[in-house]
């Protein structure tokens, strides 16, 4: 697994897009503070940039960088369940611009697969996670259903779990403005 994550390293802070695997699904990602990154994607997804994106964390420390104010259900959300949970936050800080959706909000994870939380905190900063394949197309599985277009578009494809079954996205829940719940997807 080092190898694969100082080669990933490498790539990430070249402002290069990876695809690899999750918690949750094979996603395309790059540097979340980079623009010029962050816009790649969404040409190689052919998907407009009104859409947001979402945002993997390795914790709660830094996620409170990268947020305005730290809403008081995290803690009960994030262990109400052992399923990756996906948050919609407002007023995000500090991220690219074109990664921020058009109401202003952000959607992070605190991630939970060993790999992608090693990487994200040797980076020191987050990395975006959107499903690696096309807008409207449906989401791969498995790292064999990922079209090869995509694979041919980024710098670089992470050589692990290759062989597993990833097809359970994350619940997505986002936090009101009055600090309430919307369950967006469950």
């Amino acid at each position: 697994m080092e190898a694969e994550l100082q080669k990933t390293l490498h790539v990430l802070k070249q402002g290069g897009l990876i695809v690899y695997p999750t918690d949750t699904v094979w996603g395309i990602g790059c540097d979340a503070t980079n623009k010029t990154a962050v816009a790649k994607i969404f040409k190689i997804k052919e998907r407009e940039e009104s859409k947001s994106l979402v945002i993997l964390v390795d914790g709660i420390e830094m996620l409170k960088n990268y947020i305005a104010q730290f809403p008081n259900q995290v803690d009960k959300i994030l262990s109400s369940s052992n399923r990756p949970t996906t948050i919609v936050y407002s007023n995000p800080k500090g991220l690219a611009k074109n990664a921020i959706a058009h109401d202003n909000t952000i959607a992070i994870r605190i991630v939970n697969h060993n790999f992608c939380k090693t990487l994200i905190a040797k980076f020191g900063k987050p990395i975006v996670s959107t499903s690696a394949n096309i807008s409207n197309f449906s989401t791969p599985k498995s790292f064999k259903e990922i079209d090869k277009s995509i694979l041919e578009a980024v710098d670089y494809v992470v050589n692990l779990d290759r062989d597993k079954i990833m097809d359970k996205p994350s619940r997505i829940i986002k936090i009101l403005e009055e600090g309430t719940l919307q369950i967006i997807r469950d």
